[in-house]
């Protein structure tokens, strides 16, 4: 493991919170690292949330591996960000090049508005012959249907996923073309989103999320009720589902017929 042609790179998935949503293979890969590299918003503070998750499932000092933690500056400001992520590639880079067996440790899921396409971008450029494996986690939009108790999709119906900071403008639209519409990092626009509901109708079709799998989790069914100052680790789930229908034999459901073959 400790020879350069051994260098390997896992990006792992650690789940919304609840530690015991982690697979199997992230433990077992967790605690075969010789390096876990941990994304924190704070340079100097080791106050990373995938950190926390990873270590509510498996006590420190049944971990290893040395820690890395690496600085994701919470900002837009493409001058301060490009450079943070090539500087976080790097140090994954030196340590794969090391002959190091590497763990990059990310909330929800690596593919889905994670901080390992980042990295994953800069690490095409400074070590394109590395191969990483990508473990999948649970994301958040599965996490909150589970929580609501509200399907995200059954039978012929649609869902989509929405930054809510940068996609109201095209509710409107996706209102006639889904069933779901999934709202991510919904906690800075809910006066504005309310007020649109309002007046398309449609507020009663929106439940709020916030934290979920964790102590911390709330959930609001009338958007008017969410308190100030809920902007982190938000969603709302709009379930209008006008195509709603359960595939059981020949059943005509909201004029669509389905036949037991079609559901297979």
């Amino acid at each position: 493991m400790n020879n350069q042609s051994a260098g390997q790179l896992f990006a792992i998935g650690v789940g919304t919170g609840d530690s015991e949503l982690l697979t199997l293979k992230a433990v077992r890969l967790l605690q075969e690292a010789d390096v876990i590299a941990i994304p924190e918003k704070n340079l100097g503070k080791a106050d990373s949330f995938a950190w926390q998750i990873v270590t509510g499932a498996v006590a420190e000092d049944q971990l290893t591996a040395e820690c890395c933690f690496l600085h994701f500056p919470m900002t837009r400001d493409a001058s301060v960000n490009v450079p943070a992520w090539r500087r976080a590639a790097q140090k994954i880079a030196d340590f794969v090049a090391a002959g190091k067996r590497v763990v990059f440790v990310t909330e929800g899921d690596p593919s889905v508005f994670s901080t390992w396409a980042y990295i994953q971008e800069e690490l095409n450029e400074i070590m394109p012959e590395l191969d990483p494996e990508i473990v999948p986690g649970i994301t958040s939009i599965t996490a909150i249907p589970s929580q609501t108790k509200i399907p995200l999709a059954d039978g012929q119906e649609r869902f989509c996923v929405v930054p809510a900071t940068y996609g109201m403008e095209c509710l409107p639209r996706l209102m006639n073309e889904f069933d779901t519409i999934m709202l991510i990092k919904a906690g800075r626009v809910i006066p504005e989103l309310t007020a649109m509901l309002e007046d398309m109708g449609l507020l009663d079709c929106a439940t709020y999320v916030s934290h979920a799998t964790t102590e911390q989790q709330e959930i609001y069914r009338d958007l008017r009720d969410v308190p100030e100052g809920h902007r982190y680790f938000s969603m709302v789930q709009l379930s209008i589902r006008n195509r709603r229908g359960i595939l059981r034999g020949n059943v005509a459901v909201n004029d669509v017929v389905l036949s037991s073959a079609g559901a297979a």
